[in-house]
């Protein structure tokens, strides 16, 4: 039971699920100003400004450097996680995305006269812009330092 509560005072795993959170919501509002209309299920979509996967990573790999120290192998480990989620974002994602794009437009060209054909259409927006990897990494790397300054991550000895 108490292994629960360790999990439960984890502050670094609290701000990085904070940073995620505040980039969903913050994809909510980017599409209210956008397309003049609230769309809720953005707040649980993968894709779009900013990255919540780039700053979910990054605010745990600079909250585990802030506490463990730069040079542990904990920050190391969250480093290297951190590059890898947000290299597959950017990267293999986006292509998955756009692979899915070309290939529903083949499918409504293809089966434009045979309205018959009810497919599903497979999902296009995947992944991220590099622009929006990097500004989910910004807001997960303020989020973590706000936190630290804030006395909300404390900083161990």
């Amino acid at each position: 039971m108490q292994d629960i509560g360790d999990i439960l005072d984890n502050r670094v795993l609290w701000v990085a699920v904070g940073a995620c959170l505040m980039a969903q919501a913050l994809k909510l509002v980017i599409e209210l100003l956008k397309n003049r209309k609230l769309n809720i299920n953005v707040l649980v979509t993968t894709g779009g400004m900013p990255s919540a996967h780039s700053a979910l990573v990054t605010a745990l790999a600079t909250g585990v450097g802030q506490t463990l120290g730069w040079a542990s192998p904990e920050f190391a480990v969250a480093m290297v996680f951190a590059i890898i989620v947000m290299y597959d974002a950017a990267g293999v994602r986006q292509a998955a995305g756009k692979q899915a794009r070309i290939l529903n437009q083949m499918i409504d060209e293809l089966f434009h006269e045979h309205p018959e054909f009810d497919g599903d259409r497979l999902k296009e927006l995947l992944g991220h812009t590099p622009v929006q990897v990097i500004v989910g990494s910004a807001l997960g790397i303020t989020i973590s330092w706000l936190a630290k300054s804030t006395g909300v991550l404390v900083v161990s000895p």
